[in-house]
């Protein structure tokens, strides 16, 4: 499913947008290949990405058949999409706590099992032992991991990125990358992930300030192929 959305006002719709048009060196996790972005893109509506529609921006729409028999429809919408030399990348992002700290699925009690199979999968693959059902608590966080695990088990080289922008005052926002890196640790031990498992290579976060995005939108110019 393609999603058009409004040019954001507010929170990490706005952020990501101005990010990826004006400063997405803000958005470059350290030691990957440059990013060509995807999505947001004003050209493109704004649109976010999802199921099928998701595989076929970043040229998988080989994979659209086993997607579906890992996952119902009504998965992940992702908040941007790009791509490096080396494959895809991923990104979720948030701009204050409330967003990171989602309920569980909504899904139908047929869909939720689907779900719960699918996340049973990746903790007996990754040895994980959670201190909660995936399905409940962080979900969000949780299924964004469960499709940065499936798509390498297609044999695709993604990263996920998880954008965590600071000082968004408007909406009280983290002030301070510890206090993110805080939230996920929080997370990282009810979902039972260790500091180092298999994917956690392949999993970035970046912490931009949106001063400094601020600073770009209203006096310079939209980075090359960004807009």
């Amino acid at each position: 499913m393609r999603v058009v959305q409004p040019e954001g006002q507010r929170g990490s719709l706005k952020w990501i947008q101005q990010a990826v048009a004006w400063c997405p060196e803000l958005l470059q996790p350290p030691g990957l290949p440059a990013i060509t972005w995807l999505s947001p893109l004003r050209q493109d509506g704004f649109a976010e990405y999802r199921d099928a529609a998701f595989l076929e921006r970043l040229g998988l729409t080989h994979l659209s058949g086993s997607l579906k028999d890992f996952w119902p429809k009504g998965g992940p919408q992702w908040d941007a999409l790009g791509l490096t030399s080396r494959g895809p990348v991923l990104v979720e992002a948030k701009a204050h706590l409330r967003e990171f700290f989602s309920p569980g699925t909504m899904a139908s009690a047929a869909s939720r099992a689907r779900i719960e199979a699918a996340f049973r999968e990746v903790q007996q693959d990754l040895g994980l032992k959670p201190r909660a059902s995936w399905a409940d608590v962080y979900y969000q966080y949780a299924n964004r991991l469960a499709f940065l695990w499936w798509l390498h088990k297609q044999g695709v080289a993604a990263e996920l990125v998880f954008v965590s922008f600071l000082n968004d005052r408007d909406i009280g926002g983290p002030e301070s990358a510890e206090t993110w890196h805080a939230a996920f640790a929080g997370a990282d031990h009810v979902l039972g992930l260790p500091a180092r498992h298999r994917l956690a290579a392949h999993v970035h976060h970046v912490m931009p300030d949106v001063r400094q995005i601020e600073m770009r939108f209203h006096g310079g110019t939209p980075q090359a192929g960004s807009v």
